[in-house]
């Protein structure tokens, strides 16, 4: 298997010019995993932390599955093979031992359930014939029941005494519970998949720090050194895309972001370079076959 901290640890900064809105990250560790360990009697282990915005979580990864929410803020997941917006109405499945790093777009409550998986299983619970899905990242949407649940789960960790047999009780009810939530949970769009050529690597990261910064693909290849009809070839060859259908699902991503603060769709329009809020408005419906306000969680239902 190749090792892919490299390519989950952020890339050497670009020129300042290339990137005039990027903020340094600090970087905490994984957060004590080793003591929130699922296992057959506790399936699914809860635990919270308050972190600061542009704070990464390292690189690592785990034996069991995981979802990470964030109740308050914007976070972004970041794997090998691509990088996920998760606002609050949102959440994001991270199958058993893939390597990721979670980053603080905002001020955070960054909350975290293990899930124990038996050998060779993957999923919350699902038949192994629909394990398929549940074996890459998805994001999720994410019900007030579902909220509700995690935000009711115990939190502490192996080191705090033990639960009483009451609350273990009360835990098994509310795991089971969640494991049903994630089973009806509807996957959405909102992963920006990123390669593995460094060079291409650099201009996406670049793309993700300021997705408006620059429009065309010319315009981006400039700023890397590279000839637009090189650029162009690394997507198609890396990514399976053309830039600006890559670029799309960045600015698709970015809106979901702004959508967490509570802006109104012309402004998030604005914000993102659409002359009217009608052209984006079509721009999400023909990316993602639904409303504009239910895409970006401004809606229930």
């Amino acid at each position: 298997m190749p090792n892919t901290t490299a390519l989950l640890r952020p890339p050497p900064a670009p020129a300042a010019a290339a990137r005039p809105r990027a903020r340094a990250l600090s970087y905490v560790d994984s957060l004590t995993p080793h003591l929130f360990v699922p296992g057959a009697a506790r399936p699914v282990r809860a635990k919270v932390r308050q972190l600061s915005a542009d704070t990464q979580v390292m690189p690592h990864s785990h034996p069991w599955a995981q979802v990470a929410i964030s109740t308050r803020g914007v976070v972004r997941l970041t794997v090998a093979e691509g990088t996920y917006i998760v606002p609050p109405s949102r959440a994001v499945w991270i199958p058993p031992g893939v390597e990721h790093a979670v980053t603080m777009v905002e001020d955070a409550d960054l909350r975290t359930l293990y899930f124990h998986q038996p050998r060779g299983r993957c999923g919350p619970g699902v038949a192994r014939a629909d394990e398929a899905p549940w074996r890459q990242c998805r994001v999720l949407e994410m019900s007030d029941l579902l909220r509700a649940l995690v935000c009711e789960m115990p939190s502490g960790s192996d080191d705090d005494p033990p639960l009483p047999p009451e609350a273990l009780h009360r835990e098994r009810h509310l795991s089971a519970l969640i494991l049903e939530e994630l089973r009806r949970a509807s996957a959405v769009r909102l992963g920006v998949p990123l390669p593995r050529d460094k060079r291409l690597r650099h201009l996406c990261e670049a793309v993700l720090a300021d997705p408006t910064r620059h429009e065309t693909l010319a315009d981006w290849a400039r700023d890397t050194g590279a000839s637009p009809r090189t650029v162009a070839r690394l997507f198609q060859q890396e990514l399976s895309t053309t830039f600006t259908q890559w670029r799309q699902q960045v600015l698709l991503a970015q809106a979901v972001a702004l959508a967490a603060g509570r802006r109104p769709i012309n402004q998030i329009a604005a914000e993102l370079g659409y002359n009217s809020p009608s052209a984006f408005s079509a721009m999400v419906r023909r990316a993602v076959g639904m409303a504009p306000a239910r895409f970006l969680g401004l809606q229930q239902g």
